[in-house]
């Protein structure tokens, strides 16, 4: 009984009018019920003993003492104690919390909340979260069938739970940032709620006393990416959480965790810069393989928004297999990646197109500024025409609207479009002020990606400038006003920054650059970072002067040197070995001859070796002189 009063929702707000005062000039008065007071007496919570243990604290199972005028309630709740964070940041965290808490409760696929707490702890004191106790998770479940994985229509079912309510967080702009088997609920009739509603996005932004807590926000074999350094390598996205639902769905599949038997480093090492992705098994439908696929994308721009996974899960819950195929999914159309391009379907179809939008031709990443299409209006669109889908594009010269495949477009909006390198104005120092545009609404509200943030910079489109582009492939180096850069870079003789080459650009911009001149070994680092606003791109049209073309060839085209060196090495191993070989026989051959004269000393006193030839004479002409063996006979004269 207790547990069922602790489950019911907080009365709906409601207005109504009481008038005071003299009557006949009354006063109108609003009046509303109180709300929830989020904050917990910690006096009033009893912990009775552990059930959990996460990256982020222990669960307790306690008892939640209320007391009111006319009766006392005991309820029984699970208590989530955050691990310590300094006193003076406590404050941030429960401002943020107080702000969430109404909306989260109004939420079905996230756990019900009682409210928070600040407990004394050892040493400082701790944050408590107090929720609804539920009696088991998927975690739960797993650990007690053979193989520990899921059947395939309860991994469906599990995966629209998880998310509706993962899209529900991301409503209130809100990241999840943790999501495992052992923090997706169960309630009483097996539907899967969110144990977790974005901890790890509420400590954004407050120093946590553990340096290993400090570099990562979630559960290491769940993480993407851009979660491990979320300032460098980040921002954190609403696709962050895509990373997180695909490996959850995939241990649900295969019973095994993502990167099972890995260390923290190991795991670091083959998600952050190895870039591997877990695989996937065999016999999925094909709407969820592909969105499971994508979930693994290293970009997260290249992810799909749990909209789509959302649509995938739903529309194979009710298909059959038979026959080897899948039959009655109703999969959403799937685009082709752009030639020449390396955005995925999942980035081409997050922004729909309109009838009077500008559109220009989509740039790629190793191409920033030729364009088929230079700018042109939306006039007419076809739907159901094609596999892709195609729009009509008028553009200024020509009569005729050009008929042109939507995933070759972009929308432009005040100039700007997805991805364009763009320069903050007015800028906070602590990050970059040349970033990536990721999003741009058509009443001109941007995000963009900076060094520097853990997430995206959100404002309007005024406050930015169209900065030079970057791409991969192009040859750059620091400016020279730049003395102590935000990453390290090589240094050439007399203190002058080494030229690199740009191998990869991240969501951020962070520039990831290789010295093609740079013989590494074996443990050495192989890429280096360098932040966009510091860096300046090499070519010949930039050297002004003689010298620095010189170091232009130096550090550009000599980077065959390793080859070079390399190819030495050999060249040298294998002329010893010739040499070596070579002067071994002939040690040999010198043995033999001697042994074999002593033989032929003891046995042949007349000069002719056994067979009766002439012991002077080489063997071909031997052979010739006696064919049978035999000294030919002497003519008598």
């Amino acid at each position: 009984m207790a547990d069922q009063a602790g489950t019911k929702p907080s009365a709906p707000s409601f207005d109504y009018m009481l008038y005071e005062g003299d009557p006949e000039h009354l006063r109108t008065v609003v009046a509303t019920p109180n709300q929830p007071n989020p904050r917990i007496d910690p006096s009033l919570l009893k912990l009775r003993h552990r059930i959990g243990h996460g990256s982020f604290g222990d669960v307790w199972l306690a008892t939640h003492h209320q007391t009111a005028q006319d009766y006392d309630e005991y309820h029984e709740v699970a208590l989530k104690m955050l691990h310590p964070i300094k006193e003076e940041d406590i404050p941030k965290f429960l401002v943020k919390f107080d702000e969430l808490f109404l909306k989260l409760r109004k939420l079905q696929g996230i756990c019900w909340l009682h409210g928070v707490s600040v407990v004394s702890g050892k040493t400082s004191p701790q944050i408590c979260i107090v929720m609804k106790f539920y009696e088991g998770s998927v975690g739960d479940r797993m650990s007690k069938l053979k193989g520990g994985k899921l059947p395939l229509p309860d991994v469906l079912r599990y995966g629209v739970g998880l998310a509706k309510g993962i899209h529900e967080v991301h409503l209130l702009d809100n990241l999840v940032l943790n999501i495992k088997p052992t923090n997706l609920l169960l309630d009483e009739h097996d539907q899967v709620v969110l144990g977790d509603f974005g901890i790890p996005f509420l400590l954004l932004g407050i120093q946590l006393p553990d340096p290993d807590m400090s570099l990562r926000l979630g559960s290491p074999n769940y993480m993407a990416p851009e979660q491990w350094e979320p300032e460098v390598r980040g921002p954190v996205s609403v696709e962050t959480d895509s990373w997180g639902f695909g490996c959850c769905m995939l241990e649900m599949l295969t019973g095994v965790q993502p990167w099972f038997g890995k260390s923290v480093g190991e795991i670091y090492n083959s998600v952050v810069l190895k870039h591997e992705k877990p695989q996937l098994p065999s016999g999925l439908p094909p709407a969820v393989e592909n969105v499971l696929s994508g979930c693994f994308e290293y970009d997260l721009r290249n992810r799909p928004l749990i909209g789509d996974i959302l649509h995938a899960f739903e529309s194979s819950r009710d298909a059959v297999f038979n026959d080897g195929e899948w039959i009655g999914l109703s999969s959403r159309v799937s685009l082709d990646k752009t030639l020449g391009s390396s955005h995925s379907t999942w980035f081409l179809a997050k922004d729909h197109l309109q009838v009077g939008d500008i559109v220009r031709s989509r740039k790629t990443p190793s191409n920033c500024k030729s364009m088929a299409v230079a700018e042109g209006t939306v006039v007419g669109l076809e739907k159901d025409t094609d596999r892709d889908g195609f729009v009509l594009v008028r553009v200024q010269g020509i009569h005729n609207p050009l008929r042109v495949s939507v995933t070759t477009l972009e929308r432009v909006t005040s100039g700007l479009a997805a991805g364009d390198w763009v320069h903050l104005q007015d800028h906070n120092r602590n990050h970059s002020s040349i970033g990536i545009l990721h999003s741009i609404d058509r009443d001109g509200c941007v995000t963009v990606g900076f060094i520097g943030l853990e997430t995206l910079w959100e404002g309007h489109c005024y406050q930015l400038q169209m900065a030079d582009p970057f791409s991969v492939g192009q040859f750059v180096t620091l400016k020279g006003n730049v003395f102590t850069p935000r990453f390290p870079w090589l240094h050439k003789r007399e203190g002058i920054w080494a030229t690199g080459k740009v191998v990869q650009i991240l969501p951020n911009g962070c520039l990831v650059v290789q010295f093609p001149g740079k013989f590494a070994l074996k443990g050495d680092c192989k890429s280096f970072l360098a932040d966009p606003a510091e860096a300046e791109h090499v070519s010949f049209d930039t050297c002004p002067t003689l010298v620095d073309k010189y170091q232009h060839v130096e550090d550009h085209h000599w980077a065959v040197r390793p080859l070079m060196v390399a190819f030495g090495v050999l060249a040298a191993m294998k002329f010893g070995f010739i040499v070596g070989h070579s002067v071994g026989a002939r040690l040999k051959k010198g043995r033999g001859s001697k042994t074999h004269n002593r033989e032929s000393g003891r046995g042949n006193q007349d000069g002719k070796n056994s067979a009766g030839k002439s012991k002077w004479l080489p063997s071909p002409v031997a052979n010739m002189l006696s064919r049978d063996g035999t000294a030919p006979p002497v003519a008598a004269r």
